[in-house]
């Protein structure tokens, strides 16, 4: 049993990668579709009950709302995998820029989630933990968590 918790501002590769990696073998818990927290806590505490495999592609940025998924996925015997989108602002609103208008999200938006990022520490609860870079053409780096000071990528 795994729960994957993706973090990174937006523009930064988060569903590309779910889509590439995870959709054939998880279940993706993301708040831009299931609309309220309402609905995501429902699913989230049915995916633990039946121990299905899962993937959180919000943004996630704070130790807090990761603690929303990290706590109940533990206590219930899940793997926490996390994986860190580098989250180089600059580059985020470029790529958001060239979204659909319909995906677009507004640039406060994006800045006000890169002013609350907080870098994912093994503190939080994390079994594994990886750091995943945009390497261009629509490929991803993807380099296991080496944490030479705490809180800070590798």
């Amino acid at each position: 049993m795994e729960a994957i918790i993706f973090t990174g501002i937006q523009g930064t590769g988060k569903s590309t990668f779910f889509k590439e990696r995870f959709a054939d073998t998880h279940v993706r818990i993301n708040l831009d579709m299931l609309r309220t927290r309402y609905r995501e806590t429902v699913l989230l505490h049915t995916l633990i009950q039946i121990k299905q495999r899962f993937v959180v592609d919000n943004t996630n940025p704070t130790a807090e709302e990761r603690a929303r998924y990290i706590v109940p996925a533990r206590e219930a015997g899940f793997r926490i995998i996390g994986y860190y989108f580098q989250s180089r602002l600059k580059d985020a609103l470029l790529r958001n820029a060239l979204r659909e208008a319909k995906q677009r999200i507004p640039d406060a938006g994006v800045r006000g989630t890169a002013g609350r990022l907080q870098i994912p520490t093994w503190s939080e609860g994390y079994d594994e933990l990886y750091y995943v870079r945009i390497a261009g053409k629509g490929r991803f780096t993807v380099n296991p968590w080496a944490d030479p000071k705490p809180g800070t990528p590798p």
